[in-house]
Parts: structure tokens; sequence; C-alpha cells
């Protein structure tokens, strides 16, 4: 086999064996992965970098590598989620900054963080002083979790007693001008209805770039000529 074609062959098994054990291993984000998580990863694309080049001349030899490193990630996860003293080990524990409004120096140097990083982790929260924060700690992953004092909380509807009704799944019923039978289904309608609402909207279906029933119920419709008005129904 010559030499070009090989490396094909080897990165399209290896890319097609990367997304199987990628998929078995769980759908973790970025933002997610543990330390552990994070350097089996940096491994198992290193092994699959090495055998899709050819350096390993033995296919099934880098299929075991990865499954291996892959698998013994997957174990690892399960065991975590099992024990307490396994997950702390791999994924590590939540760092406290602020306690009961004071802020903790000694955990700040712990974590190589300064009054400054500190401060800007506050801010992508929105949160600009440091008289307003109760509770703050460093999750594992690098984000931080806050809880500001009472009287800085937003208020919300059961503060002041108002009955809100319940949110209800959006479902999108056409995308990019074609209708999706299954979320039409989902929604509880019909192509009776559909046809009903777009005769309401007084637009044709081949005009429609999105249409969605959103989280209160109404129909939301945009069309692929921006430039077009869009009657709003009537109410009945």
């Amino acid at each position: 086999m010559p030499s070009y074609l090989d490396v094909v062959v080897r990165s399209l098994l290896y890319i097609a064996v990367l997304f199987f054990f990628t998929k078995l291993t769980g759908k973790k984000q970025l933002s997610q992965l543990s330390f552990f998580d994070y350097v089996s990863g940096i491994t198992i694309g290193s092994i699959a970098g090495e055998v899709m080049m050819g350096l390993e001349k033995h296919y099934f030899h880098g299929v075991i590598s990865i499954a291996i490193f892959s698998l013994f990630t997957l174990l690892v996860d399960r065991l975590s989620v099992k024990s307490k003293w396994i997950g702390d080990m791999v994924e590590g524990t939540g760092t406290v900054f602020i306690q009961n409004g004071k802020i903790l120096e000694e955990n700040l140097k712990k974590e190589n963080i300064s009054l400054k990083e500190l401060s800007a982790l506050l801010r992508k929260k929105s949160v600009f002083n440091f008289s307003d924060v109760e509770f703050a700690v460093l999750e594992p992953p690098g984000d931080l979790s806050i809880l500001l004092k009472s009287d800085k909380q937003p208020l919300t509807p059961s503060d002041i007693g108002l009955i809100t009704k319940p949110v209800k799944q959006p479902y999108t019923i056409i995308s990019d001008g074609k209708v999706l039978p299954k979320s039409l289904s989902e929604a509880g309608k019909d192509l009776q209805w559909l046809d009903q609402t777009l005769n309401e909207w007084q637009v044709a279906l081949d005009q429609v770039f999105y249409l969605q029933i959103n989280t209160k119920g109404e129909v939301e419709i945009d069309l692929y000529d921006d430039k077009k008005e869009l009657s709003m129904p009537k109410q009945s």
C-alpha cells in the first residue's frame, strides 16, 4: 500500500475509534473535565496522532492502547461517582474564598489566586463589590460559584407573592425551511394546525425559515425575506 494511502486509512480508522470511545466516556464539556480526564485526553490524542502517521506499524496495537486509556478513564469516572474519596482525589474539591462575607486569605494563597484575580472572577458573575458576597467557592473545574448577601439578591416573583405560570418546553416546528414532524408531534400539533397557523400569519410554508412554539406557548416566525413585514394574527 502506498505510504500516503496508508496514512489516509489510518486516519479514518482512528478518527472512528476516537469518536467511539469519546462517546463511550460521556458528554463532559471541556470546562467540566477533571485534571485526570484532561491528562487522559492528551495521552489518547498523542497515541492516535502517532499511529495515524504510521510510527506504530501495527494498526491493532493503536486501537488497544486507545481502548485501555479510554476504558480506564471511564472506570475511574464511574468509581468517582460511587466513592467520595476517589471522586475528591480525581476531580478535586471546591475551595472557599469568601465565607460569611469575609475573604479567606489563606485559601487564596493555597490556590495561588490574588485579590485582583478574585475580583476578575467576581466581575464575570456581574459582582463588583466584595461586600456584596456572602459566600464564594472555586469549583474544581475552575468556575467561581457565589451567593450574594440577602439584601443584594435580585427580587423574585415569590418574594412579593406573585403567582407565575409554569414555563413550557419550546418546540422548533420549522428549521431552515423544513418541517420537523417529531417536534410537531411532541408539541401536540399536526399539519392541519401548522397550515392554519401559517394562514393566520399570512405566509406560505416556503417563505418560513424558522418557526417555534416558545416557552409561553406563543408562535414565533422568522422569514427568509427579512424585509417582509409579518402580519400578527388577531387575537380571538
